[in-house]
């Protein structure tokens, strides 16, 4: 089975994002398509979970009987399933998805301190996160844009070690926000600031070659540098391309070392493997560690399409 076969042999979520970002469908076989997502595979069980009240496992950022130091953080609770169906695709206006996500909205409950769930907490890592589901999911988070627009460093981008001194920027802290103001952005709801602060933390990721220190050149970590799935708050550098990617803006000349790395991934039948998984408690295991991943696979191949277009493509 050649790739693209093997891309379209998979979950609906996998399927719809193929059919648009790598063959030819037309936008109502697309549609057709992503509106399985809701219905069969992975967004079906998933959405099946959500509790009466809209919640996963009872909690926001952890489940209700969480106990800390007990285990590793689990992805059962709320942000991280909402995040999911998000990269799924699923269709933020059907009925069943609006009615999950209001009971979000009434019932979800940050554990830092009690706060709504889509005006957000403190950490720009889980504010950043949550602007990308609200916008995405059509609710109000202009409270949290603006929280998190006047917590920028001077170095351009963002730091969930902030509020304890820190005064240099993370890249995983960076690319979660970054996400959120692009969803804002893309939901027609962006501002000349969300703008001109997106593009400062774009500007931090790109004067690292997305994955270097500035100050030595040498590799930030290590793990930036393999794709699990999925990524939650943590950054890689397929994750931070195909941010770029879905901004439409042309690919950087800074971005080429990062290319590289996901070209140095591909494996001989040019397909990608899950090379890792974060651990904790989840609600589904996509895929097997070590296996080829449709999901990398796909992320790979549709920012390598858009690299090889080159400054052909419109802003």
């Amino acid at each position: 089975m050649d790739t693209m076969d093997w891309l379209l042999a998979g979950d609906p979520a996998i399927r719809w994002q193929t059919m648009q970002d790598l063959g030819e469908a037309s936008e109502q076989e697309v549609a057709a398509e992503r509106a399985r997502v809701e219905h069969e595979g992975w967004g079906a069980q998933l959405l099946a979970l959500a509790g009466p009240d809209g919640l996963w496992a009872g909690g926001a950022c952890f489940p209700a009987d969480f106990v800390w130091g007990s285990e590793d953080q689990p992805w059962t609770a709320t942000m991280h399933s909402l995040h999911t169906l998000q990269l799924c695709g699923v269709d933020p206006a059907s009925v069943q998805v609006r009615q999950v996500v209001a009971g979000v909205a009434e019932h979800g409950r940050w554990e830092h301190d009690g706060q709504r769930y889509f005006d957000g907490e403190v950490e720009p890592c889980i504010n950043g996160r949550t602007i990308a589901a609200g916008a995405y999911f059509g609710q109000d988070v202009g409270g949290i844009v603006e929280r998190v627009l006047g917590e920028r460093l001077d170095d351009g981008g963002w730091n969930c070690e902030a509020e304890n001194g820190s005064v240099r920027s993370s890249f995983d802290s960076t690319i979660n926000v970054l996400d959120g103001l692009l969803e804002v952005e893309r939901s027609g709801n962006g501002s000349a600031g969300v703008r001109e602060a997106r593009l400062g933390g774009e500007r931090y990721l790109l004067e690292r070659s997305l994955f270097r220190r500035r100050s030595t050149g040498e590799i930030a970590q290590g793990s930036y540098l393999t794709f699990p799935f999925p990524h939650y708050w943590a950054y890689d550098v397929l994750r931070a391309l195909d941010y770029f990617r879905r901004t439409g803006a042309s690919p950087d000349p800074a971005m080429a070392d990062a290319v590289d790395v996901v070209l140095s991934r591909r494996q001989a039948d040019g397909r990608w493997l899950l090379e890792r998984v974060h651990p904790g408690r989840v609600h589904l295991h996509l895929e097997q560690v070590g296996e080829p991943s449709r999901w990398n696979t796909l992320r790979a191949l549709r920012v390598l399409d858009w690299w090889d277009a080159g400054p052909s493509r419109t802003v």
